[in-house]
């Protein structure tokens, strides 16, 4: 009996039924096919025509929906986009399960090429920000400015409540870790996760938590949901040990567009200490420190974030802008 050889099949084609995403008031959901890789873009209707593009990466265990209030407040200011990294929200698992930090990084190059809408605003947070740094540093035509929210950039002391993220990346202790929290209810999950990520997790309104409970529901039953997580963190700790050009911050102090950086006090995973290295690193950069955030300062502080982004708008024009130039505002 003879056999023949199985095509290989891409990822998106084989993807398990579950509930939808959740698709905000004002935002609209697609799936975008590119060459290896299949994204999902969450998109708001622009408040006007020839608005300039922007474009938003979320961090490690995230997705678009993180973006969601900044898009709202950035309204008549840019033409939103918020990307689904491969594995995320609701992309599927890359064809050639690259999830290292070039692997995003190229993603989103992808989809700024073929969509055609670059230059645009190029936001990022935690991974998504070293994704961004990455795209900024070796294809600056395609960003007119960076805006990095507690950006995932190499600690040589990282902060010990950042390690068991970082742990995640090592062989097995994924597997072993979904053992060990098999009992855990999706609340409990989601509560330890904000009460990481959040400056005052008080700050979660009963409906958001909501949300927050129904997407975790939603991607535990994804049966890559924990591969994308391990293989990502992996690909942030493998980015963390590069040197040379392909370094992070040697690729920071590449950047040519205007970039806005934020940090929280109370950011339990990126050091709040990393904030005036990072103001050096890029030679145009501005910074926003905001004492009482934490991680995801785009989630708890959009109105701040996107008054600082403005800012960064009207003085993006003025060519002769000192590198490093330092401005620090405070968590209301």
């Amino acid at each position: 009996m003879s056999s023949t050889e199985s095509p290989s099949v891409p990822a998106a084609s084989v993807l398990p039924r579950v509930a939808p995403v959740r698709v905000g008031e004002g935002e609209r959901l697609r799936s975008v096919g590119l060459p290896g890789v299949t994204l999902s873009i969450r998109s708001r209707r622009p408040a006007r025509e020839g608005l300039p593009p922007a474009l938003y990466v979320h961090g490690l265990g995230g997705s678009s929906q993180n973006w969601s209030a900044l898009m709202a407040e950035l309204d008549g200011v840019v033409d939103s986009e918020a990307v689904d990294l491969p594995g995320f929200g609701d992309s599927p698992p890359p064809d050639d399960g690259d999830y290292s930090v070039t692997g995003h990084a190229r993603a989103v190059i992808r989809h700024l090429d073929a969509a055609g809408r670059g230059p645009v605003h190029l936001f990022g947070n935690s991974l998504g920000g070293a994704v961004t740094t990455r795209v900024a540093a070796v294809r600056p035509d395609l960003v007119r400015t960076l805006t990095l929210v507690s950006p995932a950039l190499p600690e040589l002391r990282v902060q010990r409540t950042a390690v068991p993220t970082g742990l995640l990346g090592v062989p097995g202790i994924a597997a072993l870790f979904t053992r060990l929290t098999r009992e855990w209810t999706p609340e409990q999950r989601v509560r330890g996760v904000m009460g990481l990520c959040y400056g005052d997790p008080g700050k979660v309104s009963p409906e958001a938590f909501r949300y927050a409970v129904e997407e975790l529901e939603r991607r535990l039953q994804l049966p890559y949901f924990w591969d994308a997580m391990a293989r990502s963190a992996r690909g942030i700790v493998n980015a963390y040990t590069l040197g040379g050009q392909h370094g992070l911050w040697r690729q920071a102090e590449r950047v040519l567009a205007p970039t806005l950086l934020i940090y929280g006090g109370r950011d339990q995973l990126v050091g709040f200490r990393m904030a005036h290295r990072a103001a050096r690193s890029f030679r145009r950069s501005r910074l926003l420190s905001l004492p009482d955030a934490g991680h995801v300062a785009m989630m708890e502080y959009p109105e701040l974030v996107a008054d600082a982004f403005r800012e960064l708008l009207a003085h993006s024009a003025d060519s002769g802008e000192g590198a490093g130039a330092a401005r620090t505002g405070a968590g209301s």
